[in-house]
């Protein structure tokens, strides 16, 4: 496994395959075998008489004006070509000279017969020959040869359309009086279907600029699916790519993104080609409306390295009615169990604190169930936010305040664990019902108060604290889903060795300790309640974090959705109704 054979081409081609060895089988790596000799077709087209083999781009049009002007010469030898990997990695080549040497006064003829060349090797019938390519950048060198050169098309008349099935580029003139200016694209993608997409320029950011400029957009509906993602989510390119060439004033754009995966299922991810790096990065863009059929990107093309932007999906959670009715029930529950623990509580709360440590249990079980019930109804909002029409300014507040109080419940949770100690280990240390209450607070507001604004200061700025097409943390681009993961799971370690502490502790109990029998036994009762609640938010969270490394688990989306729904029920349960008192 993994030997390469390298195998010499047939006599009428020049070049070499070569093959890597899988599972005891010879599979393709990749084929540099071509018939298209485009330093010969200088030569002998451009340059007759002149130049010495190889340097014929070099001077390509000196020897011929009709070609200088359209480089139609070369047209008819380059389309009867087979668009086999080898001539692709050509051609690819050519385009990539020609956009480096001859883009000054790209005329129409010049970018038709460019869009002529490069639509070509983009039809969507070979598209499937890229893969074979032996230069894994091709199709990066091509789209920034794309940019570079439709960036240099005159304007005839403030305006210019050039359209071929699988490259199209339009132009306009643009000036701060102007109003928004908008580049329709509808082109075809296979035999039997189209696609579309659409540039906006908005009224404001045209006030930016000084003096009138020209915006540029071509759009490339086969080129996605030949730039790779390099992503672990095995992400694909679901819409058009459309590169753009804009003034630097201009700020940011609106771009429109028919998908072609129209399924229920299929999300998206706005992403901007960084040119420099060759991937796809979710960066300079941002969602803005997304339905089953189309998504609404807000991207900055600004910065030098992104020109060009799309879509992706990513193989997301399976799509289930059972995980549906798991979660509407569990959250219905979790809600009037909530609302019921906070009602008994209310009603024996002068009875059921009449010792100091009585009291701050119960202190830290009332903030966890008020910090799960707010966050329980926020989660609610949030995919109400997301279902109907996504706003992005309020779906960052609703995941704010979500991670906020999610937080919350966890470091409630790891108050209610020091608490189990304290009664435990200090038992002739005494603190007072304030210096009890600041640093409960400080525990269980302030330290999820600090981690969710840290987080989205440092990640928002560069868009990359909501995660596609859903109001919570990301996780693919920024990681800021470890914002909360690693706290969370961190201190339901920590309860897990304060049980065992308790365990223990309790265990070898004897007669004649200094412990007063009801605080011991409230204490032995607390130590239950967090037995049997931190695993059972272990198992929760710990499944959530399964579903991120195994998104296509049905069976980790269910237990995850049956035991994160109910924790509500589980609160009252086990903090509750099963105190005696």
């Amino acid at each position: 496994n993994g030997a390469i054979c390298i195998q010499p081409c047939s006599p009428s081609f020049h070049g070499e395959t070569s093959f890597v060895c899988e599972d005891r089988k010879w599979q393709m790596l990749s084929d540099a075998c071509a018939n298209l000799d485009v330093q010969s077709l200088f030569q002998v087209r451009m340059l007759p008489g002149h130049g010495k083999p190889g340097d014929g781009a070099k001077h390509f049009g000196a020897g011929n004006h009709s070609c200088q002007a359209d480089f139609s010469c070369i047209i008819p030898d380059i389309l009867s070509s087979p668009a086999i990997p080898g001539n692709i990695a050509d051609i690819v080549e050519l385009l990539k000279k020609i956009s480096l040497q001859l883009s000054e006064n790209v005329t129409r003829g010049k970018m038709q017969s460019y869009s002529r060349i490069a639509n070509h090797i983009l039809n969507s019938s070979i598209i499937s020959n890229w893969a074979f390519v032996k230069d894994r950048n091709a199709g990066s060198i091509l789209l920034d040869s794309v940019n570079l050169f439709a960036g240099k098309l005159l304007l005839r008349n403030g305006s210019e359309s050039i359209q071929e099935p699988f490259i199209a580029t339009k132009g306009y003139s643009i000036h701060r009086n102007a109003s928004a200016k908008s580049f329709d694209f509808s082109m075809a993608f296979n035999g039997t279907g189209s696609i579309s997409g659409q540039v906006v320029i908005p009224e404001e950011e045209l006030l930016r600029l000084p003096r009138a400029a020209k915006a540029i957009s071509v759009a490339l509906p086969t080129l996605g699916a030949v730039l790779e993602p390099g992503r672990p989510d095995r992400a694909t390119v679901n819409g058009m790519v459309l590169s753009l060439s804009l003034p630097e004033e201009l700020q940011s754009v609106l771009l429109t993104f028919e998908k072609l995966d129209k399924r229920e299922q299929a999300g998206a991810e706005c992403v901007g080609w960084h040119s420099g790096q060759r991937r796809w990065d979710a960066g300079p863009c941002a969602l803005r409306a997304l339905s089953a059929g189309a998504a609404v990107c807000r991207c900055a093309p600004r910065r030098r390295a992104y020109r060009a932007f799309s879509i992706l999906m990513a193989p997301g959670a399976p799509r289930s009615a059972l995980l549906g009715l798991l979660t509407r029930l569990g959250l219905g529950l979790s809600l009037l169990s909530l609302l019921l623990c906070l009602l008994v509580e209310a009603l024996v709360w002068r009875h059921v604190t009449k010792t100091e440590i009585t009291y701050m249990r119960h202190f830290c079980l009332v903030n966890i169930a008020a910090s799960l019930l707010v966050a329980d109804v926020l989660f609610i909002l949030a995919a109400l936010v997301h279902d109907t029409a996504l706003d992005y300014r309020l779906c960052v507040a609703a995941t704010f305040f979500l991670h906020f109080f999610y937080l919350a419940l966890f470091f409630w949770m790891f108050t209610l664990g020091l608490l189990i100690l304290y009664g435990l280990l200090l038992i002739f240390f005494k603190i007072t019902r304030s210096v009890f209450l600041t640093a409960a607070f400080s525990i269980g507001y302030g330290c999820p108060l600090v981690i969710s604004v840290l987080t989205v200061a440092i990640t928002e700025p560069k868009n990359g604290y909501l995660r596609s097409g859903a109001c919570w943390l990301n996780w693919y681009e920024t990681k800021a889903l470890l914002a909360f993961v690693v706290p969370a799971l961190s201190i339901i370690v920590i309860n897990l060795v304060v049980v065992v502490v308790v365990v223990v502790k309790t265990g070898r109990s004897s007669f004649g300790e200094g412990c007063k029998s009801q605080d011991l036994s409230s204490v032995i009762r607390v130590s239950k309640n967090v037995a049997l609640l931190t695993p059972l938010l272990g198992l929760t969270w710990g499944f959530g974090l399964a579903t991120i490394i195994d998104s296509h688990s049905l069976a980790f989306h269910v237990v995850f959705a049956l035991l994160n729904a109910f924790q509500g029920f589980f609160i009252l349960l086990f903090g509750t109704l099963l105190d005696r008192k």
